[in-house]
């Protein structure tokens, strides 16, 4: 398990689901938003957790990365460079990160969801357990058992890396476009959260561990869920910067969402 000592003043900040990249309007427009939010916490910001799915499509060739998202990877270089920690994890949508991140940014890249331990100023311990969402709980079984293990093996990304990336990366485009939660006008359904598999998921691992914050994304949508009639853990969704462009914060105390350049109440399903 991960610690983090929460310095006086400081935050933890976690986004995810820019989808940097994807053919739907308005992308030069969304990175230009991740970049000024970056920007407006880069003064309280201790660590920064981005939780997946950043870009709509990521590949590392053996000399070569996709192109674009210069504003956005300057602004990370920037607050690495000014000592804010930040940590990626892989989502469904860019699961083929290498050693670019960490080589070139010093940011450290997970591909399985973790626990952190955080221990507040005044010396209150909280433990917060985080990832993408992808593939997690009861359902998925298409992806989960045939699709994540085809594009995690090392034979499908050797296959990949023999085309041309021009090739490469129009595939992974046109593959991608099929996905619900980067069509125009498609938005994900919330239902109960008996029905949300990544709510399962933290019940089962609340089964074996307390945790008092879950933090994901890969939904879509907005949730704080309890996992049980005591209400002493809590499972977050934190949405996506394609409809919402929210984020989580946690000061070391409590645990909340918000908006970027947004006001009014928030859509958070509760129940």
């Amino acid at each position: 398990m991960e610690h983090i000592q929460l310095a006086e003043g400081k935050r933890l900040y976690f986004a995810s689901d820019f989808h940097l990249g994807s053919h739907l309007p308005g992308g030069t427009e969304r990175e230009a938003s991740v970049v000024a939010w970056l920007e407006d916490i880069r003064s309280t910001a201790q660590v920064i957790f981005l939780l997946g799915d950043v870009f709509e499509f990521w590949f590392e060739y053996r000399r070569a990365v996709p192109k674009g998202f210069t504003r956005f990877l300057g602004k990370l270089a920037s607050l690495r460079a000014e000592g804010v920690d930040i940590r990626l994890f892989t989502g469904n949508h860019d699961l083929w990160f290498k050693d670019y991140f960490p080589a070139e940014l010093g940011i450290h890249i997970y591909r399985h969801p973790v626990s952190v331990q955080v221990t507040a100023p005044g010396g209150r311990q909280t433990l917060l357990h985080m990832g993408h969402g992808d593939g997690l709980g009861p359902g998925d079984h298409y992806y989960k058992k045939i699709l994540k293990p085809i594009f995690t093996s090392r034979l499908a990304q050797w296959l990949f890396r023999a085309l041309h990336p021009d090739v490469g990366v129009w595939l992974a485009h046109r593959w991608s476009g099929h996905s619900r939660a980067t069509k125009a006008g498609v938005t994900d359904v919330f239902h109960a959260r008996e029905k949300e598999w990544i709510w399962h998921y933290c019940r089962e691992v609340e089964a074996r561990q307390h945790h008092d914050y879950y933090v994901f994304g890969h939904r879509h949508l907005l949730m704080q869920l309890a996992l049980d009639a005591t209400q002493k853990s809590t499972y977050f969704n934190i949405g996506d910067w394609i409809s919402y462009r929210t984020f989580g914060i946690f000061d070391g105390d409590t645990f909340i969402l918000e908006a970027f350049g947004k006001s009014g109440p928030l859509p958070i399903h509760r129940a």
